[in-house]
């Protein structure tokens, strides 16, 4: 047809390039195939089966178990963090439903084949009789009213027609309680599986029509072996410290991992350092953190600040200068107490935190702690972030001048001197501490021209009058042992003689007891100590694991529950009870009370 012909009809014939007048006889290229698209590694690495889950093997074990003995439960709830795997282990289980092996004979397995149409198509997110639906764009009844109606024809091709409802904890009410009675009773078809990040949200009654699954947080040494994995996959090379970076910064979540990954190949240009992704993350230098808490600890106002600044220069955060503070504590605090073999840190870094352990005192991080955590959340509120860091670095250096309030009590009690040199803030009485060196200058206002000329009067103070401890008299029994510990406001000691040690023998000054694993070290031998120092004996404590009768609260225990049975057989107790049945005995006195009452 010619070309007016075709105008005149009102629409355009497509021409070739035969046709094409204006470059008659032209061959044309043929259009290239397009470049496939670039998939991010979070998508391009998702797990396709169970085996390649992460870290959830718990719930592997036991949906395997229900498959195999057919025990299939008409709908499954998955919790869990952002990013371990909750979407990707609800289609893994469709596939594992609906997979119908190579040869289209088999039926439902733990391992689906990945190659057969269902496997494929579902995969491919085309299945017919998978449904994804995401319940934050979904959220009203009549959503859920279109799956109550589905839900009665049978599946087109496949073996269960499953319903995938992703963050289904933004259902409304009336949906949630639309969707009640078809999730309690299904048709044999229909299977629900729900995922959601905030399992709070969901009603019970939802729940209790569930199985619930809590995938856990992924560990970091398994992310940094996945990590390592991939980025060799993928021919970029990365660091160990990087990959421990990114794996701590991912916080449990394999998603939020890639995604870091991903960038960081982008922007080392395929060589991950540890320097690349601290510079992307805006993470401190440890080193520079170290230094700095170094400054802290010893009291050094000037280079504390100094250091501060010259991290904010770099482009750090004031906050996350806090965090990483805190993380530091943190560190020390747990190698102190239970070491972990964390694949970030160096030697270097390693061998300093356990130097630290061994001179901060419980007390001292502990304080540290609380002051760096305040200061966190002053840093987090101040209009000028900066300052609010700097005024809570001087607020740690400056409490190193305080005396700890457990050492003064206790030098007051013994008349010692209670100016004496400034320890670590929080520094105890019970374990090893650093000395910290007492500040250059102390800041005074000026004094006034008067005061000049003439020299004012000065104020004569007489010192405190010593008060020499008296000591006690060794105690007739184990109970007067115990109230002896009382008296001397030592309650932790005290509970831990009447309520968990055991009375093996006792001639004073020699004490037997017997413990088990609930004490330490530590409080056992501050009983011997306290012992000798206030009665002024040398006192053996010997120690056992055997042995040993009721301790004390088990004894006033029983004692009570003898007066309660004796009260209950007074027949004057039994008239009451008979005229008052709903009358309760609360308290029987005991005959000391009952003594020292008629003696007032």
């Amino acid at each position: 047809m010619p070309h007016d012909a075709a105008r005149v009809t009102g629409y355009h014939l497509p021409m070739s390039d035969a046709d094409d007048i204006a470059f008659p006889g032209l061959d044309l290229p043929a259009d290239p195939d397009p470049a496939p698209a670039y998939r991010v590694l979070a998508r391009k690495y998702r797990p396709a089966s169970f085996d390649a889950l992460l870290g959830q093997e718990a719930m592997v074990r036991t949906l395997g178990n229900a498959i195999a003995r057919d025990r299939l439960a008409q709908a499954w709830l998955l919790t869990g963090v952002r990013g371990v795997g909750k979407t990707s282990t609800a289609r893994i289980i469709a596939k594992a439903l609906n997979c119908i092996g190579p040869d289209g004979s088999g039926g439902p397995t733990i391992n689906p084949c990945g190659i057969c149409e269902p496997c494929v198509a579902i995969a491919a997110g085309r299945h017919m009789d998978v449904i994804e639906m995401d319940a934050a764009s979904n959220t009203g009844v009549d959503d859920v009213r279109e799956i109550i109606e589905a839900v009665r024809y049978a599946s087109v091709s496949a073996r269960y027609k499953i319903y995938i409802v992703d963050e289904v904890h933004m259902l409304s009410k009336n949906a949630f309680n639309a969707l009640l009675k078809t999730l309690e009773e299904p048709p044999p078809h229909v299977k629900f599986i729900f995922a959601t990040t905030e399992v709070n949200k969901v009603p019970v009654t939802v729940l209790s029509r569930c199985q619930r699954f809590d995938l856990r947080r992924v560990p970091a040494d398994t992310l940094v072996a996945h990590f390592a994995r991939i980025a060799e996959a993928e021919g970029a090379s990365a660091e160990p410290e990087a990959l421990a970076l990114i794996a701590r910064a991912a916080e449990g979540s394999v998603r939020d991992g890639l995604s870091v990954l991903d960038q960081a190949i982008a922007h080392s240009g395929g060589a991950v350092t540890a320097q690349a992704i601290r510079e992307m993350l805006g993470l401190a230098d440890r080193g520079a953190v170290r230094r700095l808490f170094g400054h802290v600890l010893a009291g050094e106002a000037a280079p504390a600040l100094a250091a501060l600044a010259e991290q904010y220069d770099l482009g750090l955060d004031p906050e996350m200068l806090m965090r990483e503070l805190l993380e530091l504590v943190h560190a020390i605090t747990r190698t102190r107490i239970a070491p972990v073999d964390d694949p970030a840190l160096s030697v270097e870094e390693k061998a300093v935190l356990g130097d630290w352990a061994q001179r901060l005192s419980f007390p001292a991080l502990h304080r540290l702690w609380q002051l760096l955590l305040k200061g966190l959340a002053e840093v987090q509120a101040a209009p000028v972030p900066l300052q609010a860091a700097e005024m809570a670095l001087l607020r740690l250096i400056h409490a190193s001048d305080l005396p700890d309030p457990a050492e003064l009590v206790k030098r007051l009690q013994e008349g010692r001197d209670a100016a004496a040199a400034p320890r670590l803030p929080g520094g105890g009485s019970d374990g090893p501490r650093a000395e910290l060196p007492t500040p250059a200058a102390s800041f005074a206002p000026p004094a006034p021209a008067t005061a000049l000329a003439t020299p004012a009067p000065q104020a004569s103070f007489s010192p405190p009058p010593r008060i020499e401890p008296q000591s006690a008299p060794l105690p007739d029994d184990f109970e007067a042992l115990v109230a002896l510990f009382r008296d001397r406001m030592e309650p932790r000691l005290a509970h831990l003689l009447s309520d968990e040690l055991r009375l093996v023998a006792y001639a004073a000054p020699a004490l037997t007891l017997a413990h088990d694993s609930r004490q330490s070290r530590e409080q056992l031998a501050m009983i011997g100590k306290r012992l000798t120092e206030w009665t002024g004996t040398a006192w053996q404590v010997t120690l056992t694991s055997e042995g040993g009768g009721p301790t004390l609260h088990e004894i006033e225990r029983a004692a009570e529950a003898a007066r309660r049975d004796a009260a209950r057989s007074d027949p004057l107790v039994q008239a009451l009870f008979d005229h008052f049945p709903d009358a309760e005995m609360t308290d029987v006195a005991a005959p000391e009370r009952i003594r020292h009452a008629q003696s007032r």
